[in-house]
């Protein structure tokens, strides 16, 4: 091993707004805010997710590989019926896509994301 993961990084105009979504999303605390940086996870001393601002940020479209996605989150639920509504009320868009364990969303400026639950049965 030469390290371990210490974060994700994720370009945005406004990193207080974008992280506020994403604690919403994930139930994590904002552990780190300084300028243009924020910083969400469970204790300061873990891997979190930052967000950076960006002066010219260029969000990505799904499914263009003209404008490639650039990374995007797994983001387990129990129930997506249940999770669903609740993330569109936090701000994120459904994008095409998804499949019998997935669906795809992307957030409020434009990052894709997918809800992923284990189909029973």
């Amino acid at each position: 091993m030469i390290g371990r993961w210490h974060g994700l990084i994720i370009d945005c105009p406004d990193p207080g707004a974008l992280a506020g979504f994403y604690q919403e999303l994930l139930g994590m605390d904002r552990v780190y805010e300084e300028g243009d940086w924020v910083v969400i996870g469970d204790a300061p001393d873990r891997p979190g997710v930052a967000f950076q601002r960006v002066a010219e940020f260029t969000p990505p479209h799904w499914p263009d590989p003209a404008h490639p996605q650039q990374m995007h989150l797994d983001v387990r639920v129990d129930d997506i019926e249940q999770a669903e509504p609740r993330v569109l009320a936090l701000g994120a868009s459904p994008l095409p896509g998804g499949g019998k364990t997935f669906r795809v969303y992307a957030d409020p400026v434009g990052h894709p994301f997918c809800l992923v639950w284990q189909v029973t049965g």
